[in-house]
C-alpha cells in the first residue's frame, strides 16, 4: 500500500523493503519526519518529483570515463531538475522549520549543466542542432545534399526520357543511398550502381550516376554528424564525472524525501495519526481502524493493555472480531515502529518492542502429519526461547484442538510462563476456565467482542472488562434448532458453569445499561460544556467592553471638570478686568475685548468638554498598496463606507460613492478596508478574503486542459496562475496534448499578452514533449 503513494521508483523499493526498527529514538525520528511532511503536504501540498531514475550507475560510468548515452545524460538532468524544485518548494514561502530542512539543504542543484543537458539533447533518439555550432552546420550541409540529389532524381520519375523505364515513379533508399527502382528488363538504359533487387526480381534499384558523388558527400557528412555527436555527448559526460558525487547524493536525498511525502500520502488516505512512541510497557490504541478492511464497513475498536494490567483474554462467538483485534495490536504496533502514521485517534500510544511473537492461523499439514493442535504448538515453541521484557505475545485461539480440560490448563500455563518474562499478552479462547483465571489473577483483564443476538450479528465492539458469551444455544435457536434439543444440552452443563454463565449474561445487561446512560450523560455534558464556554465568553466580551466604556467615561468626566473649571476662571478674570474699568474711559474696548478673548478660549477648548468625539486621521496609516477603482474604503473623518469610482488624482483626490452620496476626498482621510481587497480573477471580481479561502492548500503543479476549447483553457489557466502566485509557485506545466495543435496556439495567444509570465517553452524530454507548455512566472 505504501509502494502505491510513492511518486519514484526508487522510494517504491524503499517502501517495499521497510522494516521496523527497536531503537525508539529511530522510531521517534521517523515519526517526526512522517509528520513534518504531512504538514508540508498541507501547507504547500505534493511537492513535484518528476520522472527521476536510479541514475548512480551512471555516475559511476562517467567517473571510469564512459561515453553515457542520451537516455542517460537526460535521467540526470531530471534529477538536477527535481532538486533544484525541491529546493524553491522548502524555500519558498517558508512557513515553519521541519526536521526535514536538513535533507532540503542537502541537496545540490546545477542548473547550468541541466539546462545545457535539456538544451542539446532532445529525446533518447535526437539530439538537438543547438548542441554545438559544429553539428548544426553539418545538418544545414546535409540537408542542402539531400535537397540536391532529391532534385536529380526528380528529372528521372517526372515525365523525363527514363520515367518509361521506372517500375513506379518514386525515389527510395537502399543502404542509406537514395535510389530509383528500375524494370529489370530496362537495367541497361539507366546508368547507375545496381543496390537490391525486388523478391520477384521484377525490380532493380539502381543509383543513377548523376547521383553518386553526392551520396558519397552525403555518407560523408552523416559519419561527420556522428562524430560530432560522440563529440557532444563525451563532453556533457565529463562534465557528469565532474559532480557526479554530488549528482548521486541528489538522487539519495530525493529518495529519501519522496519516501517521507510517501508516508505521509498514506496517513492523508487513512486518516491517520502520530501515535505517542513510548519505552514504557503500555499500549492503548483509541477508535483504532484496521487499514486492511474496507472504510466504510471497519468499526473502530478501542485497545488498551498496560495501566494496571499486562494481559488481556478476549471471548466471544466466533466471526466477531477477536482475531482482528489481534491483528490489530500487531500490526498498529509494526507500522509505528516503522515510522508510519495509524489509523487511530489522536493520543494513541504504542510500545517500542523489540519483537512481536504471534500464533494466529491454522497451519495443520496431512504431509507432516499436524492437526491443529500439533500445529499450534509447533509455532508457539519456536518462539517460546524468545520471549522477553520487551515483547508482545498473540495468541489466537491458545488451546485449542485438544481436550478442554487439557488445552485450557496448558494455555494457563503458557499464559503465565509469558507473564513470568514480563512480556505483554493477549490471547483469544472460548473457554470458560480461562475467562474465570482472568477474573482470579492480578494484571489480567477480562475483554469481549459484542455480539447482537437479535441480529445474529457481531458489533465488532471490544469490550474491556467484561469476559464474553459463545452464545452457542442462542445462535442455534435462532437459526432453528428445535428448543427441546437445547434445553437438553442445557443439562449436559455444570451447575456452575451455568451459573457463571448467568452471571456473565447478568454483567452484559447491566454493561449495556450503564453504556446507554453513559452515551446519554456524555452528550448532555458536551451540550452543557459548549453552552458553558459560550456563555462565559460572552459575558468576558461584556464586561471587557463595559470596563472600557466605563473608563472612557471617567476620562471624559474628569476632563471636562478640569476643562470647565479653566473656562470659570478665565471668565472671573476677564469680568473681574472689565469691573476695575467700569469707570475708565476704555470701559467699551475692554468689554469687546474679554468678549473676544473668551469665545476664543471656549472654541479652542470645545474639545476637552464636549462629550461628543469626532473620528480623527491616524497619520501613521499607510495604504498597504495603491487604490483602484472598485476598492472598498472608510471615510475616517465621516465614520462611513464608501467605494472608488476613479482612480486618485496626482494630488491625492478620488472621487467616492458612500449610499447615494457622492463626493471627492483625499486619501489621506481613507482606510482600505481589511479582508475586502477586490481581485480579478478571470472576468470575475472577487474579495480577498474570499480568493484565499478558495485556494487549495494541496496545490499541484500542473493542470490538464485537454478537451476544453482555447477560451475554456484559458479562463482555467487565468484561475490557476492566481492560485499559483498565492502558493509562491513559480513554475507550472499547462498540459494541452498534441492533438492538431489547436488548443496550444490559442493557450500561447493568451501567454504572449499575460504581464504575470516571465517566459514559457514546450516542454522537454521527461516534462511530457509537444504535450506540455512549462511557465515560468515572474
Amino acid at each position: 500500500m505504501l509502494a502505491t503513494y510513492a511518486p519514484t521508483d526508487g522510494s517504491k523499493t524503499v517502501a517495499r523493503l521497510l522494516m521496523p526498527s527497536d531503537d525508539i529514538d529511530t522510531v521517534l525520528k521517523r515519526q517526526r519526519r512522517t509528520t513534518d511532511a504531512k504538514r508540508l503536504c498541507d501547507a504547500k501540498g505534493m511537492p513535484t518529483f518528476g520522472m527521476v531514475k536510479d541514475v548512480s550507475e551512471s555516475c559511476e560510468r562517467a567517473d571510469k570515463g564512459a561515453v553515457l548515452s542520451p537516455g542517460e545524460l537526460l535521467s540526470i538532468a531530471g534529477v538536477l531538475r527535481t532538486a533544484r524544485m525541491l529546493i524553491d518548494y522548502c524555500h519558498g514561502n517558508h512557513l515553519f522549520d521541519t526536521v526535514l530542512d536538513e535533507t532540503f539543504d542537502r541537496l545540490m542543484p546545477n542548473r547550468t549543466l541541466e539546462e545545457k543537458i535539456s538544451r542539446s539533447i532532445i529525446s533518447e533518439e535526437l539530439i538537438a542542432d543547438e548542441a554545438s555550432d559544429t553539428l548544426a552546420n553539418i545538418r544545414r550541409q546535409i540537408r542542402i545534399t539531400n535537397n540536391k540529389i532529391k532534385e536529380t532524381l526528380q528529372k528521372y520519375v517526372q515525365g523525363g526520357s527514363h520515367s518509361k523505364y521506372l517500375q513506379e515513379n518514386i525515389v527510395t533508399t537502399r543502404n542509406g543511398r537514395y535510389v530509383i527502382p528500375v524494370k529489370a528488363e530496362c537495367k541497361n538504359e539507366v546508368k547507375g550502381l545496381i543496390h537490391d533487387t525486388s523478391s520477384s526480381g521484377a525490380t532493380i534499384f539502381v543509383e543513377p550516376v548523376a547521383v553518386v558523388e553526392a551520396n558519397n558527400e552525403l555518407r560523408v557528412l552523416e559519419a561527420k554528424e556522428q562524430r560530432e555527436i560522440e563529440k557532444i555527448l563525451a563532453a556533457l559526460s565529463a562534465a557528469v564525472s565532474e559532480i557526479s558525487d554530488a549528482i548521486w547524493l541528489n538522487y539519495r536525498n530525493i529518495t529519501e524525501l519522496a519516501f517521507c511525502f510517501a508516508c505521509a500520502q498514506m496517513s492523508i488516505a487513512m486518516n491517520a495519526s502520530a501515535p505517542t512512541v513510548t519505552d514504557a510497557r503500555s499500549i492503548d490504541l483509541k477508535r483504532a481502524r484496521h487499514p486492511l478492511i474496507d472504510k466504510s464497513r471497519v468499526v473502530p475498536i478501542n485497545v488498551r493493555i498496560g495501566d494496571g494490567y499486562d494481559t488481556m483474554i478476549i471471548t466471544g462467538p466466533n466471526t466477531g472480531g477477536k482475531t482482528v483485534t489481534l491483528k490489530t495490536l500487531g500490526l498498529f504496533t509494526l507500522m509505528a515502529q516503522a515510522g508510519l502514521h495509524i489509523p487511530a485517534d489522536e493520543g494513541s500510544v504504542v510500545t517500542a518492542c523489540d519483537n512481536i511473537l504471534v500464533d494466529i492461523g491454522d497451519e495443520q499439514s496431512i504431509e507432516q502429519s499436524l492437526s491443529t493442535f500439533s500445529s499450534h504448538m509447533v509455532n508457539i515453541v519456536s518462539f517460546m526461547d524468545s520471549v522477553n521484557n520487551r515483547s508482545l505475545v498473540l495468541f489466537d485461539e491458545l488451546g485449542v484442538g485438544t481436550d478442554p480440560v487439557e488445552g485450557a490448563a496448558l494455555a494457563v500455563s503458557i499464559i503465565d510462563f509469558v507473564r513470568s518474562k514480563g512480556a505483554m499478552c493477549a490471547a483469544t479462547t472460548h473457554y470458560a476456565e480461562l475467562k474465570a483465571y482472568a477474573l482470579d489473577t492480578e494484571g489480567v483483564c477480562n475483554a469481549s467482542c459484542e455480539f447482537d443476538v437479535e441480529t445474529l450479528k457481531p458489533t465488532y465492539k471490544l469490550i474491556i472488562g467484561t469476559p464474553g458469551k459463545s452464545n452457542a444455544f442462542a445462535i442455534s435457536e435462532k437459526l432453528g434448532l428445535p428448543r427441546s434439543i437445547i434445553e437438553s444440552a442445557e443439562n449436559y452443563i455444570s451447575t456452575d458453569n451455568r451459573k457463571f454463565e448467568d452471571i456473565i449474561g447478568q454483567l452484559e445487561r447491566t454493561r449495556l445499561e450503564m453504556e446507554r446512560n453513559r452515551e446519554e450523560t456524555e452528550a448532555m455534558r458536551a451540550d452543557y460544556e459548549r453552552f458553558k464556554i459560550e456563555s462565559e465568553r460572552q459575558i468576558k466580551k461584556r464586561l471587557e467592553d463595559s470596563e472600557r466604556e466605563l473608563e472612557k467615561a471617567r476620562q471624559k468626566a474628569t476632563s471636562m471638570v478640569a476643562s470647565a473649571k479653566a473656562s470659570s476662571d478665565f471668565i472671573l478674570e476677564q469680568m473681574d478686568k472689565v469691573r476695575k474699568a467700569k469707570d475708565s474711559e476704555r470701559l467699551g474696548s475692554e468689554l469687546d475685548s474679554a468678549r473676544r478673548a473668551v469665545r476664543e478660549h471656549l472654541r479652542e477648548n470645545s474639545s476637552k468638554f464636549d462629550p461628543v468625539e469626532k473620528p480623527k486621521r491616524d497619520e501613521n496609516y499607510v495604504l498597504p498598496r495603491k487604490l483602484k477603482k472598485g476598492d472598498e474604503v472608510t471615510i475616517i473623518t465621516l465614520g462611513t463606507d464608501a467605494t472608488l469610482l476613479e482612480e486618485p488624482d496626482k494630488s491625492g483626490n478620488v472621487r467616492v460613492q458612500a449610499g447615494i452620496l457622492q463626493t471627492r476626498v483625499n486619501i489621506k482621510d481613507l482606510r482600505l478596508k481589511e479582508n475586502e481587497v477586490t481581485v480579478t480573477s478571470g472576468d470575475k471580481k472577487v474579495k480577498a478574503s474570499t480568493y484565499s479561502v478558495s485556494r487549495a492548500t494541496s496545490f499541484k503543479g500542473e493542470i490538464d486542459l485537454r478537451g476544453m476549447t482555447g477560451d475554456e483553457a484559458w479562463l482555467a489557466v487565468d484561475k490557476y496562475f492566481d492560485e499559483a502566485n498565492l502558493a509562491n509557485v513559480r513554475t507550472v506545466r499547462l498540459i494541452h496534448g498534441k492533438g492538431t495543435g489547436a488548443l496550444k496556439t490559442a493557450l500561447w495567444k493568451f501567454l504572449k499578452g499575460d504581464k504575470r509570465i516571465s517566459n514559457f517553452r514546450i516542454g522537454q524530454w521527461g516534462e511530457g514533449d509537444g504535450g506540455v507548455t512549462v511557465v515560468e512566472l515572474k
